[in-house]
C-alpha cells in the first residue's frame, strides 16, 4: 500500500509539474497575440499627439472593463446631427501579430436628443477578432460617451463575441445622446444603412 500511495503521489507531482508550464505558455501566448495597456498608450499618443489630455485614463477605463484587445483602427470621422445624425470614417486596422494593416470605412445613422457636428480622430480598440473579416459588420452601439475625461471620449459597440470602444477627439460641438449602429465595410459608402 505505501508503495501505491508514493506512486499516486509522484503522479500528482508530474500531473502538476506538466500542468503549470502550460498555464504559463497559455498565458505568454496571450500576451503575445493582445496588446498590453503601455502599447496602447504609446501607440494612441502617437495618433492624437502625445499632449492627448486624459488619454491613459481613458485607456485604463477600457482595460478595467474590458482587458487586453488584439487589434486597433486609428482613422477619422465627420458627423453630424439634428435628432437624427449620421457619421462617416475610415481608418487602418491593424491586428496583433500581422503585417501591414486592412483598409476600413465605416457609417451609420443614430436616432436621440442630439444636435451638432463634429470632425473626430478616432482610435478603436477591437476585442476577439480572428481575422479582418470579422470587423466587416454592423455594431450596435449607444453614443452619449461611456466615459469623456479630458476631451475623449469613448462607447463600446458590440456584434456577437465582438467588441469595438472606439476612442473619440476632435472638433466641434455635438451635444446630447443617442442610439444607433455603425456599418464597418471594405469600400466607401454614401448610404449610412
Amino acid at each position: 500500500m505505501p508503495e501505491h500511495i508514493s506512486r499516486r503521489s509522484v503522479a500528482l507531482v508530474l500531473g502538476a509539474a506538466a500542468i503549470a508550464p502550460a498555464a504559463a505558455f497559455a498565458q505568454e501566448h496571450e500576451r503575445s497575440e493582445t496588446y498590453s495597456e503601455d502599447e496602447v498608450v504609446a501607440a494612441a499618443e502617437r495618433f492624437f499627439g502625445a499632449g492627448a489630455e486624459g488619454l491613459a485614463t481613458v485607456v485604463r477605463h477600457v482595460f478595467e472593463d474590458l482587458g487586453r484587445p488584439n487589434a486597433f483602427i486609428e482613422g477619422t470621422e465627420g458627423s453630424g446631427a439634428l435628432g437624427f445624425g449620421l457619421r462617416y470614417g475610415q481608418g487602418r486596422l491593424r491586428i496583433k501579430g500581422t503585417l501591414g494593416g486592412t483598409r476600413v470605412f465605416w457609417q451609420g445613422p443614430s436616432v436621440g436628443f442630439d444636435t451638432g457636428g463634429n470632425a473626430s480622430k478616432v482610435f478603436t480598440l477591437a476585442y476577439n477578432l480572428r481575422s479582418a473579416e470579422e470587423v466587416f459588420h454592423r455594431y450596435a452601439g449607444v453614443d452619449g460617451s461611456a466615459y469623456y475625461i479630458g476631451g475623449i471620449g469613448v462607447n463600446y459597440q458590440r456584434r456577437n463575441n465582438v467588441t469595438l470602444a472606439p476612442m473619440r477627439a476632435g472638433v466641434g460641438l455635438r451635444l446630447g445622446a443617442s442610439i444607433g449602429y455603425l456599418h464597418y465595410s471594405r469600400r466607401r459608402r454614401i448610404s449610412p444603412f
